[in-house]
């Protein structure tokens, strides 16, 4: 589903009564998911209308396993996006296939940057060092961008909890042409704990090394004892997201 409208055929102010009927509509679904549980969210927004043509994005990271358990849980058949940036640890890659075995996911798709963009923008592979923002555009927004290009909306696995910037972001977003829905948006570090042993749900093999938010190898670092997970990504940046949200 497209919620921008043609502007070639719609007034400026037919424009502006849709989208604002639009917002009131998302906001008081978002608000009514308030007090649901994940699944519970997931299973009521896939009967709906707005999330009739969705995909899941994940990055099979260390949380990654409670977002896809539920999905198998509603809707295995769903698409998930994987976005193999090239600059994955192999643990990701080896944590993607066990996941998609042992959860019975149907279309887990890697998705992956064009190699004429890589060879005409990061040839010797080092924009990471030099601009981490154009690496994350190049490797991961385009990549995603075109992903979603068949969808109407997308799934993914955010938390209020792991930044600032999260902390005000509504269950179910606008995101361009297209809705977004965090079912995990109240999700706590001790909610994630406890769902991964109640369904005892294997961890990613780079946990027990010391990560614990895992991107891409040359951006990802080890967290200490009682340190945001979430520092140990662009360590030493002021930069918190990759541009996809």
């Amino acid at each position: 589903m497209t919620l921008l409208i043609d502007k070639s055929q719609r007034p400026e102010s037919t424009r502006f009564q849709d989208a604002r009927a639009i917002a009131i509509q998302l906001n008081a679904l978002s608000d009514r998911y308030e007090s649901l549980s994940p699944t519970e969210i997931l299973a009521d927004a896939l009967q709906h209308e707005w999330f009739d043509n969705s995909a899941v994005v994940s990055s099979f990271g260390a949380e990654s396993a409670v977002l896809l358990h539920m999905v198998s849980q509603v809707a295995p058949e769903l698409p998930v996006l994987l976005i193999d940036t090239g600059k994955l640890f192999g643990e990701t890659r080896q944590y993607a296939a066990q996941l998609q075995h042992r959860l019975g996911l149907e279309d887990v798709r890697h998705v992956a940057p064009r190699r004429a963009e890589i060879d005409e923008k990061d040839p010797l592979g080092k924009l990471s060092g030099t601009d981490p923002d154009s690496c994350c555009a190049l490797r991961k927004t385009i990549v995603l961008q075109r992903a979603l290009e068949p969808f109407g909306s997308w799934i993914n696995g955010r938390k209020r909890h792991q930044t600032d910037q999260r902390s005000l972001m509504s269950i179910v977003e606008r995101d361009g042409d297209r809705i977004k829905l965090n079912p995990l948006a109240n999700f706590s570090h001790t909610d994630i704990a406890d769902y991964h042993r109640k369904y005892e749900l294997p961890d990613h093999p780079l946990i027990s090394k010391g990560y614990r938010s895992i991107g891409c190898f040359p951006c990802t670092s080890k967290v200490g004892e009682g340190e945001n997970p979430r520092s140990g990504r662009w360590p030493g940046l002021d930069k918190t997201e990759c541009g996809i949200h």
